[in-house]
């Protein structure tokens, strides 16, 4: 599972909010949801947001992955 609760601290650490993302950014409201929530967005939405943020910053910095439990593999 990717989770993206990473992304809104170094939002909050780099004074964007979420209302600047989709008013000034063009970031969709549906797609902060789904970051919200951790289902899954597009490469296109997370290029937005490290565009955003700016050079220095890294999918590392916005998103964070646990392998799922209890799932086979084949």
């Amino acid at each position: 599972m990717i989770k993206f609760d990473k992304l809104f601290q170094t939002l909050k650490e780099n004074g964007i909010s979420q209302y600047s993302l989709y008013t000034h950014y063009g970031v969709s409201r549906s797609q902060i949801q789904r970051l919200k929530t951790n289902q899954s967005v597009t490469t296109h939405t997370l290029d937005m947001i490290l565009n955003i943020l700016g050079e220095g910053f890294s999918l590392n910095d916005i998103a964070e992955f646990s392998p799922d439990t209890g799932q086979e593999k084949d």
